[in-house]
């Protein structure tokens, strides 16, 4: 990309070319994953797209910067996850293995990376995000846990205080938050030991038992409202 000029190649200019069959004048709304403009197509040929930069766009980021640590679980199910949570601003992604995640799901987790990364940068595109979240490559628990950020909650049941009551008081829109949630049939006791041990603060959605993909959406939602006022301060 230049600064008065973008081209677009592979399975997206297909797209554009042979599905939408665009012409020369139509305008779209482009990406470098960074920043976003008006741009206008001059020229679309099979796998070749070019544009005309007319004007940038104001796009704001997410107002606090999270990564999702979930774990593996059903992939038609984990890409409903990837889908929300795109679309809620989550930073990143990252696939965990506990000790309850399905077998075969770990292992078979490297093939549908691609798969994920695809689906993330189609929500980006459809809920107007300038940057598509990253997501990471699977780990085991253990590898999880050491995970870096400011605050780090894991997604307990109804025993664990509320989610709400554990928040800062006064969030700053520079802050990382890292959030744990749990396979089908939740945590073993030894896994609420670890994440403890590790630091990580353990947080409940409510009494109902919420499904993975639920409370992934649900606690990324929770945490961009109790952020939002501090990213409107700035």
């Amino acid at each position: 990309m230049h600064h008065d000029s973008a081209s677009l190649g592979g399975d997206e200019a297909r797209h554009l070319t042979r599905v939408l069959r665009v012409q020369p004048g139509q305008q779209y709304e482009i990406s470098d994953n960074r920043s976003a403009w008006l741009a206008e197509i001059v020229e679309a040929r099979g796998a070749r797209v070019l544009f005309r930069i007319l004007e940038p766009i104001d796009t704001l980021p997410p107002p606090v910067r999270i990564t999702l640590c979930a774990a593996l679980i059903k992939f038609d199910r984990f890409e409903w996850i990837v889908e929300k949570a795109t679309e809620l601003g989550v930073e990143s992604i990252l696939p965990v293995e506990a000790a309850r995640t399905e077998k075969g799901l770990f292992a078979a987790s490297g093939k549908r990376a691609e798969r994920w990364r695809r689906i993330a940068r189609e929500s980006a595109q459809q809920s107007r995000r300038a940057t598509i979240p990253e997501i990471l490559p699977a780990v085991r628990l253990s590898s999880a846990l050491s995970q870096d950020a400011d605050y780090r909650y894991f997604l307990d049941e109804a025993a664990a205080p509320p989610f709400l009551g554990a928040l800062p008081a006064t969030p700053h829109s520079s802050d990382r938050v890292a959030v744990l949630l749990g396979p089908e049939g939740g945590w073993t006791d030894e896994e609420r030991r670890l994440a403890i041990d590790a630091a990580w603060r353990a947080v409940s959605l409510g009494p109902q038992i919420l499904r993975a993909e639920t409370a992934a959406a649900a606690a990324a939602a929770v945490l961009t409202a109790v952020w939002l006022p501090a990213y409107n301060r700035t």
